[in-house]
């Protein structure tokens, strides 16, 4: 049995693609290999699955404030070695991002980058696409999906806006409180004392933090969520533990 952090067999129809928090029971169809989808996507999903389950999600505009962590140890070191040669007024080398195999690199310290992987069908990168294919096979191949997925100088976490149009409404207290109740999810969100999650502050956090919740005042039924995640731990790793434990749970069941 594998449970696979690679992309490989992720869009494979014989093989499950699992976020525990959204859809355990494709655990249980697997032939030997069970998926474990792209950080953002499993970060999104478990924040946006109680919503969809309440009030139906037609539409997601994501855009996503990666962090350097994703693209390994060589993306966390040009950040910092580029971070000490600005603060001392030299040139900034960049050798890894956006992406190392590529001929052209760009610097990330004091920069954003608005290109993850290569880019694809359509110019979308492959990181968008798998937002948007990994959300149709988890959750629902209905609702529409749009990414914009960025790399940011932080060493830790994945941020993403998040804009949903519903299919009924849904007020954002009402969404406060199905996300409170949600596993995995915790609801950090009170404008009035200035909290709200931030990548700097969840680093090694196991849990899915979501704030700024509040009417998207153009649409009859949407709302706006801002969502941090480990992208280390419930992005990868964590997520990768939460399957073998079902798995583990529901053959003994057996």
């Amino acid at each position: 049995m594998v449970i696979d952090n690679t992309s490989a067999f992720r869009m494979d129809p014989a093989v499950p693609l699992v976020v525990p928090e959204v859809n355990p029971q494709a655990i249980f169809q697997h032939k030997g290999i069970i998926a474990n989808p792209n950080c953002s996507t499993i970060i999104m999903l478990a924040a946006l699955w109680p919503l969809h389950k309440a009030a139906g999600i037609k539409r997601i505009v994501v855009s996503t404030y990666q962090a350097v962590s994703g693209a390994g140890k060589e993306g966390m070191d040009e950040l910092t070695e580029q971070t000490k040669a600005n603060l001392r007024g030299a040139k900034a080398e960049a050798k890894v991002l956006p992406v190392s195999s590529l001929p052209k690199h760009y610097p990330i310290a004091f920069n954003l980058l608005p290109q993850i992987d290569v880019f694809a069908e359509e110019d979308y990168t492959k990181e968008e696409w798998k937002m948007v294919n990994e959300t149709h096979k988890i959750m629902d191949p209905q609702i529409a999906v749009s990414a914009t997925t960025v790399r940011v100088p932080v060493y830790r976490c994945h941020s993403e806006s998040v804009n949903i149009e519903l299919e009924k409404p849904l007020s954002p207290a009402a969404a406060r409180e199905l996300l409170a109740a949600a596993p995995g999810v915790r609801v950090l969100d009170q404008p009035e004392e200035m909290l709200y999650p931030q990548p700097a502050l969840l680093s090694g956090e196991d849990d899915v933090y979501v704030g700024r919740i509040r009417r998207d005042l153009t649409v009859p039924a949407g709302l706006n969520l801002w969502i941090v995640g480990d992208q280390i731990r419930k992005g990868a790793a964590l997520n990768a533990i939460q399957i073998g434990e079902r798995l583990v749970r529901g053959e003994q069941d057996k």
